[in-house]
């Protein structure tokens, strides 16, 4: 038996009559990108839905060009290899996602933050150094207490006007725990633009709906389950969202991770300790109108943590499910306020 999420409101706007799916999909950022849109009989085969490739493609791409921590030239790139005490002009995108980015850590009292880079490499989660290379060996504890003293000596400012980030010197920005997100918002908006209102966006596992299909349903997703956790008892059949005006996305501690002498070390770092993540949890899931925000959201309440995440998240009013490993090996569910009141019961 399924249990069924439903959106508080929804638009009375039904997709068009005899609409065509169309579908779309690549490679971005690592990862791939797929796209269903509900297109009108008459445009079904028209000049528009035939660049809609090329057009999503490049979306994706400037995110790159200006986001990547993995590009060197990207503009997130030469920012970080900025000297020191020097102030940049970001792209307007760029600006914006590095702003709510940092409000967001700052709203979750460092739990997030992006502009921790450097523990991220030094765990060999990032573009160079990595753990998956043979003679990769984790930092010493000296190693971590050096770069997080490194880290709350030289914080990032920006200033709004002109959009311009200090570079204080050696900080490292990682956009990786809001870019994915945002390029799902990304490409949602380009879809209006071009006339698409309805339709399902996924990148990287993070998704958005808007609108419905030709049938008159919504975009019925199933929530990502954890391992065994779909069998397990302790969490209680699948979960199925209607993606009408909203998004979802989902961290885990079991998408990234290697061992090193019997221990397990999840890529999601806690910027507080410098550490990656030690708590019982092996997921948590976000509903939110932006996929951004889901995207930031998500892993912020991971690092936190079952029990101060998800009082963080009845504070923010945030549509949280944790799903929380037991000692016996199975697992326990737990939602937020606002979550639990999506459920169709």
């Amino acid at each position: 038996m399924r249990r069924v999420l439903l959106p508080h409101e929804i638009a009375d706007d039904p997709a068009p009559a005899g609409g065509v799916i169309r579908d779309y999909a690549g490679r971005s950022m690592g990862t791939s990108w797929s796209v269903r849109l509900v297109a009108a009989p008459d445009a079904a085969t028209s000049a528009v839905c035939d660049q809609l490739q090329a057009g999503l493609q490049q979306q994706l791409d400037a995110i790159v060009a200006e986001m990547s921590h993995w590009e060197p030239e990207s503009d997130l790139g030469r920012f970080n290899r900025a000297p020191n005490d020097s102030w940049h002009s970001l792209p307007p995108a760029f600006f914006d996602v590095l702003s709510f980015a940092m409000e967001v850590g700052r709203a979750s009292g460092g739990a997030y933050d992006p502009t921790a880079g450097s523990l991220v490499n030094l765990w060999g989660f990032g573009p160079w150094g990595r753990f998956d290379q043979p003679d990769f060996v984790p930092p010493s504890a000296e190693e971590v207490v050096i770069a997080r003293a490194q880290l709350a000596a030289r914080p990032v400012r920006l200033r709004r006007d002109g959009r311009k980030a200090l570079q204080p010197g050696g900080v490292q920005l990682d956009l990786s725990a809001v870019a994915k997100g945002y390029s799902v918002d990304r490409l949602s908006y380009y879809l209006k633009t071009q006339g698409f209102a309805h339709h399902l966006v996924e990148v990287g596992g993070e998704l958005r709906g808007a609108g419905f299909k030709p049938d008159g349903q919504p975009w019925w997703v199933m929530l990502e389950q954890v391992g065994d956790a779909a069998r397990d008892v302790g969490v209680p059949d699948q979960l199925v969202l209607a993606l009408h005006g909203l998004a979802v996305a989902t961290s885990g501690d079991y998408r990234r991770y290697f061992d090193w002498d019997g221990q397990r070390y999840s890529h999601t770092i806690d910027p507080r300790s410098g550490l990656p993540i030690a708590n019982d949890l092996a997921s948590v899931t976000v509903v939110h109108a932006q996929c951004m925000a889901a995207d930031a959201w998500s892993t912020a309440l991971t690092v936190l943590g079952s029990h101060d995440g998800l009082r963080l998240a009845e504070l923010q009013g945030l549509a949280a499910r944790f799903v929380a490993r037991r000692p016996d090996g199975g697992f326990t569910e737990t939602m937020s306020t606002h979550f639990r009141g999506m459920l169709d019961e």
